[in-house]
């Protein structure tokens, strides 16, 4: 049995509609259909999942230099507002640049302005309510660990998240057991892969699982929809169920937390919690 994550905003964003121009993508839908984003969270915790990922993926001041800090706060409330008391919000942290271009990070160049973007977000997180912080979708190991260094700041919980990216290129499956290893030696509680493709998460999983051992908990949350997977999209009757059936493996492999990540929805994640929840 594993804990529930929900799945993406930006693909059930499309779905209903609602626009997600680049590069602010799914953080216009706060100010544009803040009704609709409020509707997926709950969606999603009607399906089964208890931790819910804030909109915040791209609520950044070099995005939104007038405005970030309501983006983000307003991510938030709408969150709180639609799932249950019981279950968990986390605020979503991701690359300052584009997650799937490693070499466009700053981490590098300008190491302490890179902690500092980090940190002022991550402290926003737990100002407007988040019960942890989400470091997600990270191809660049030094700077997906100076996001965890800036989550585990405001005293919550943190959990790691890194990339292989969606045809596994990005980061090695050894590359992405040391980040969270790493990570986990800092302090997260939790270590995850994400934005892989179904087919190939699982080994990413299984490195991970070996890295940390017992240590801290493994998750996953994978990519669905491309024709060589077979997996198709969420419009199709029987990916969702065949997503759950890939998930079998992620957690006979060691995986502790699953989710969806690109190309699935709500659907999906209704599979996951049918077969997999706790309790």
């Amino acid at each position: 049995m594993a804990l529930i994550l929900d799945g993406p905003l930006g693909t059930e964003l499309l779905a209903r509609d609602v626009p997600t121009p680049l590069p602010g993508w799914s953080a216009h839908a706060l100010d544009d259909a803040p009704d609709v984003v409020r509707a997926i969270h709950a969606d999603y915790a009607a399906a089964g999942a208890t931790v819910h990922t804030t909109n915040t993926f791209r609520t950044r001041a070099r995005l939104f230099p007038e405005s970030w800090r309501g983006k983000a706060a307003t991510a938030v409330r709408l969150a709180r507002e639609a799932v249950p008391e019981a279950h968990r919000v986390a605020g979503s942290i991701a690359p300052l640049e584009d997650c799937y271009h490693p070499e466009l990070s700053p981490a590098d160049a300008d190491p302490d302005g890179t902690r500092a973007e980090h940190a002022e977000l991550a402290k926003l997180l737990a100002e407007a309510g988040c019960d942890l912080i989400l470091c997600e979708t990270f191809p660049h190991v030094r700077e997906g660990l100076f996001a965890v260094e800036a989550g585990l700041e405001t005293g919550l919980e943190v959990w790691a998240a890194f990339t292989g990216g969606p045809d596994a290129n990005l980061l090695t499956t050894a590359e992405v057991a040391t980040a969270g290893r790493l990570a986990a030696e800092l302090g997260a509680s939790a270590v995850l892969v994400n934005c892989v493709s179904a087919a190939r998460i699982g080994d990413y999983v299984r490195a991970l699982r070996d890295a940390v051992e017992s240590s801290v908990p493994v998750g996953c949350y994978a990519n669905a929809g491309r024709p060589d997977e077979q997996m198709g999209w969420s419009s199709d009757p029987g990916a969702p169920e065949r997503y759950a059936d890939a998930a079998g493996d992620w957690i006979a492999a060691g995986a502790a937390i699953v989710g969806g990540c690109c190309g699935t929805g709500v659907a999906h994640v209704a599979a996951l919690a049918a077969r997999f929840a706790d309790g």
